[in-house]
């Protein structure tokens, strides 16, 4: 969801004063984010007759803010058609070219346009600049430019400033002093809302929630009734874990704007903020109002199943998940499918017992999302470990890796570890997985132990002793409690091999011997080894 405030309409760009007071009514509602009403607005304004390239330049801005691309370059395309002279309708041509990735085209409009106006509507050249902000396929340091111009024509006016912070915000994101210099000259002509919300999400970027709290808050007092103040007040809250603020939040959001599309934004945000079961309440709400569409259904199915693990439900309860991720893919539009569908699709099927859809459906979440393939082989590797499906396991580990070993994690090198030593019994691999986690955290007294066992087989003769110092730094790096607890078994282990070492390595000790044999005792006074080594010394 864009997070750009649209630029406040110029009263100076239309024909008629009272009739542009109302369409700066219709578009100061956008700019609150009441796109519904906003809509019914734009509406009747054409059905009146009057500049409608204005009118449905700013109509197209309304369904872009909202999030609808589509039908705003439905309206920006009908403007043009309808008042090709309008200086806006063919900024907005220029726009519906761009955002649909036909930048080269757009940019030959746009240089067109400012030279038919002389470079001297600033209204026009900010619009300009606002598509190579706002959209994905962004030219901010061009926009940056064209904002100089707009600025110097028009000094005092509030939305250059703005824009240029914005600039500013993405060229340097992590460092905020330009954005932040602009937005102190937009409050110094108008210190209102819009600038500290702004601000608030500088700070928020920066990881600073209590400032940008405090910032919201500020946007709030100062003008009670600007809608996007509670709800990035409320994405904020429910970010950083504080729930009920949120929600608070969100409810004085709703007061102001109770709107499908108010409601699908605070569905989403419960959903980002794992907060399952609500989600789907708020979802189930709009679907009564008649309210769906690719988004909702996805945020739909995910919670479902996400609200399912939590409460640990049974595979029955899975089903409403599955069918309501079946009607997702009914309306999603093929190439907005993502990994991530496909994903919960095979988790789904894993919930009610079908392993083979969900390797089979996993399968497609990696065939489709590069971004997600390596996390969806290590799924695919544990799901294997936990069958004992070792082979199965180490390809999908080596698939992941893809020739870079920092792809793995630590944990997945442990386990890819154990796969080595009970699959294909490879006990150098399996080392050489193990003493990757010790490079980095040598206390993790369990790969010592691998590294122990592994080294036992490969020196199965004993000619070396070579799991010796490994067996020791298990030792060293268990407790006491835990070498009579949970580890108890495995202790003993160590302890028996340092002993046979004392008994029959050139290091022959018998005293030390006497001494691991004899914890050995106290840890399980029943061990057969024990007992025979002391029936044969002295």
């Amino acid at each position: 969801m864009k997070r750009f405030t649209i630029i406040m309409f110029s009263i100076g760009v239309t024909t008629g004063v009272s009739f542009g007071q109302t369409l700066g009514d219709a578009i100061k509602k956008t700019d609150n984010e009441r796109y519904e009403e906003a809509g019914k607005d734009f509406r009747t304004l054409l059905n009146q007759g009057g500049n409608l390239g204005d009118v449905y330049f700013f109509y197209g801005e309304n369904y872009f803010q909202a999030d609808d691309s589509d039908s705003a370059k439905i309206m920006w395309n009908k403007g043009a058609e309808i008042a090709p002279e309008n200086p806006l309708s063919v900024v907005g041509k220029g726009k519906a070219m761009w955002i649909s990735g036909d930048t080269t085209s757009a940019s030959a409009l746009f240089q067109g346009l400012l030279k038919s106006t002389k470079r001297k509507n600033a209204e026009v050249i900010r619009q300009i600049a606002a598509v190579m902000i706002e959209s994905p396929q962004k030219s901010l340091k061009q926009a940056a430019s064209l904002l100089e111009e707009a600025m110097k024509l028009e000094p005092k006016n509030q939305n250059g400033y703005l824009l240029m912070g914005d600039a500013q915000v993405e060229i340097n994101p992590r460092n905020s002093t330009e954005a932040m210099k602009y937005y102190n000259k937009a409050a110094d002509i108008n210190s209102n809302a819009r600038v500290f919300v702004r601000k608030a999400k500088i700070y928020q970027r920066a990881q600073n929630p209590k400032l940008a709290d405090s910032l919201y808050r500020v946007a709030q007092d100062m003008e009670p009734n600007y809608a996007p103040a509670y709800r990035e007040r409320a994405e904020l809250n429910m970010k950083f874990g504080q729930t009920a603020q949120s929600i608070a939040n969100w409810q004085k959001y709703l007061q102001l704007n109770d709107s499908d599309h108010a409601r699908y934004r605070y569905a989403t945000s419960l959903f980002l903020g794992t907060k399952y079961g609500e989600a789907i309440k708020e979802i189930d709400l709009l679907h009564n109002r008649n309210y769906k569409n690719m988004y909702t259904e996805r945020i739909y199915a995910y919670s479902i199943y996400e609200d399912n693990a939590a409460n640990n439900a049974d595979s029955a309860a899975y089903v409403k998940g599955l069918e309501a991720l079946n009607e997702y893919f009914k309306i999603v539009p093929k190439d907005k499918i993502i990994g991530s569908d496909y994903r919960y699709e095979a988790l789904f099927y894993q919930k009610m017992n079908q392993p083979e859809k969900y390797f089979e459906s996993m399968k497609k979440a990696a065939e489709t999302d590069p971004l997600i393939r390596g996390g969806i082989y290590g799924e695919l590797a544990g799901t294997y470990m936990k069958d004992k499906n070792y082979a199965a396991a180490i390809e999908m580990f080596t698939k992941k890796m893809a020739g870079d070993s920092s792809n793995l994690s630590l944990a997945e090198y442990y386990e890819l570890g154990r796969a080595y030593y009970f699959g294909p019994q490879d006990y150098v691999k399996c080392d050489q997985a193990n003493a990757r986690v010790l490079e980095q955290s040598p206390s993790y007294a369990m790969s010592h132990l691998w590294r122990a066992r592994c080294q036992s087989h490969i020196d199965e003769s004993k000619e070396t002793w070579a799991a010796k110092g490994h067996y020791e730094s298990f030792l060293t790096n268990l407790t006491d409690d835990q070498k009579a607890g949970q580890f108890k078994s495995m202790a003993i282990e160590a302890y028996k091999y340092l002993g046979d070492y004392y008994v029959n390595s050139t290091e022959k000790d018998i005293e030390k011997a006497k001494e691991i044999w004899g914890t050995i005792q106290t840890l399980d006074p029943n061990d057969a080894q024990a007992k025979a080594f002391f029936k044969t010394v002295k």
